[in-house]
């Protein structure tokens, strides 16, 4: 008979050996989100998939708080942050350090996801943004290209933390 395994059998590491463990050269930048259900959930991707760092731009709500901490679980201890204030500093301080930066967003310039290949001798930088607005419409001319997830449906875009979640599952997949 299957059975769940019990948490002490899933031999996660503690966030020490986080610290420690190399990561994907893949840092996640959150550009204006509001909901801290969003960046909490982003926070806890991240640890799952070893992300490199997530940088928190404009009004996205910064941790320690109760919110963030109820989707997180503890990943805001693990997963390295930082917050800036401006997007273009962020973007600028990202191509100055090898960086090719991506906007998750629907453009007329955007590929999808499935025909982007992710090329595992680069550092990338993904850009999603704000759950109305999108990515800050300043940023967009700074930013090195554009994807969307391919959607079938009526509705014309995803949660922000669930396209975060798709997106770093698959840099994770194609940079391990």
């Amino acid at each position: 008979m299957v059975q769940k395994l019990k948490l002490e059998e899933l031999n996660r590491i503690d966030v020490e050996t986080f610290k420690t463990t190399e990561k994907i050269p893949l840092i996640v930048v959150l550009d204006n989100i509001r909901s801290m259900h969003n960046v909490g959930a982003t926070f806890r991707t991240a640890d799952a998939f070893l992300i490199q760092k997530i940088i928190l731009c404009g009004i996205t709500p910064q941790p320690p708080h109760r919110e963030i901490h109820k989707a997180a679980l503890g990943a805001t201890e693990s997963v390295d942050w930082k917050y800036e204030n401006d997007i273009i500093t962020v973007i600028k301080e990202l191509k100055s350090e090898g960086f090719e930066v991506i906007g998750i967003e629907q453009t007329t310039d955007s590929k999808m996801i499935t025909d982007f290949t992710i090329d595992s001798s680069k550092k990338y930088a993904v850009i999603l943004g704000n759950e109305v607005e999108g990515i800050s419409d300043e940023a967009l001319a700074h930013i090195d290209l554009f994807i969307e997830i391919p959607q079938l449906g009526t509705k014309h875009s995803l949660n922000v933390s669930v396209c975060g979640g798709i997106v770093m599952w698959e840099f994770a997949k194609a940079l391990k």
